[in-house]
């Protein structure tokens, strides 16, 4: 029996509601919009935009809906988890490119994207072969497994020896510039494309930049396409922090600035915040509503997740 999980956008979800209308259990799991049976699978749509599948005919069931997700958002990856392919992964390493993980290469990362409080941070930053060893010592192979404390440790020893360059997109700023016609995605592209830009013009000798993918390539250039400038030569790579130190070089940069600017945040207000966007940050939300008004939201949140509706909801 096997578990499919897929990630949806909001009209897909309005599809799916529809759909198993009638076929909807009276009972839901915690933050579940709805459970529904479809023959030999049950299907689960959660608050998180998750929907989940499982049973026998898991795989077909969910394939509908992987199209669907596919033809009504053709610019996004259509992200899919399928437990089956984690078991088989478990005894199967991530391909590395020895050419690349070995060689002068830039790294492009961000950071913030999934957090509802804060900015978003995007680095490039440059790794020569003379450095790798340095870093592995360090711990960058590693770089998901460090904690934010490890970070703030080790990070500003990176950036005494690495070359880099940083651009904070700030939530006031976020919030001005998000649209449906500029979107996450699109601002990521036009920040990563400005840090590229920055660090190519200083540094000649990189064999590869590399981007850790979240778009396909022809969306990502297809969202710079009214940019005065366009750096071109990208190797994308998924799960990149894992296959190039400079694009994990980049990341734990990113992560650093990014406390750095959430903690100036913090203090400002007097309030612990969460990271994240969980039911946790709405409750801090709304004390922060009570305290300061909805509109310092503007300045410290981003407003299209769906917190913001939320933290309204619970203070009517």
């Amino acid at each position: 029996m096997g578990t499919i999980t897929l990630k949806i956008s909001e009209n897909t979800k309005k599809e799916m509601e529809e759909f198993f209308t009638d076929f909807k259990r009276e009972k839901t799991p915690p933050y579940a919009v709805f459970q529904a049976d479809d023959a030999d699978c049950v299907v689960t749509v959660y608050e998180s935009g998750k929907a989940v599948f499982q049973g026998m005919n898991a795989d077909l069931s969910a394939q509908l809906w992987i199209e669907r997700e596919r033809h009504l958002n053709p610019h996004k990856l259509v992200d899919v988890k399928n437990s089956d392919d984690k078991k088989k992964e478990k005894n199967k390493k991530e391909f590395i490119d020895s050419k690349i993980y070995h060689a002068n290469a830039i790294g492009s990362d961000e950071v913030g994207t999934g957090d509802y409080f804060g900015p978003i941070v995007v680095t490039s930053a440059y790794v020569a072969k003379e450095n790798i060893s340095w870093l592995e010592e360090l711990g960058v192979k590693d770089s998901k497994k460090m904690n934010d404390e490890k970070i703030l440790q080790i990070v500003p020893q990176i950036i005494k020896k690495i070359p880099y360059k940083s651009v904070i997109l700030s939530n006031k700023e976020y919030n001005d510039r998000y649209s449906d016609d500029n979107n996450m995605n699109k601002l990521k592209a036009i920040l990563h494309n400005k840090v590229l830009i920055q660090l190519t013009n200083e540094i000649y000798d990189w064999e590869y930049v590399i981007v850790d993918q979240f778009a396909q390539p022809f969306v990502y250039f297809n969202y710079l396409k009214n940019s005065k400038a366009i750096f071109k030569n990208i190797t994308f790579l998924t799960k990149g922090e894992d296959k190039s130190l400079a694009v994990a070089c980049a990341s734990l940069i990113s992560r650093l600035i990014f406390l750095k600017e959430f903690n100036k945040i913090s203090e400002s207000l007097n309030i612990f915040l969460p990271k994240g966007a969980s039911d946790k940050v709405d409750e801090i939300g709304v004390k922060i509503v009570q305290k300061y008004g909805f509109d310092i939201l503007k300045d410290i949140a981003k407003l299209n997740f769906k917190n913001t509706e939320k933290i309204q909801e619970k203070l009517l």
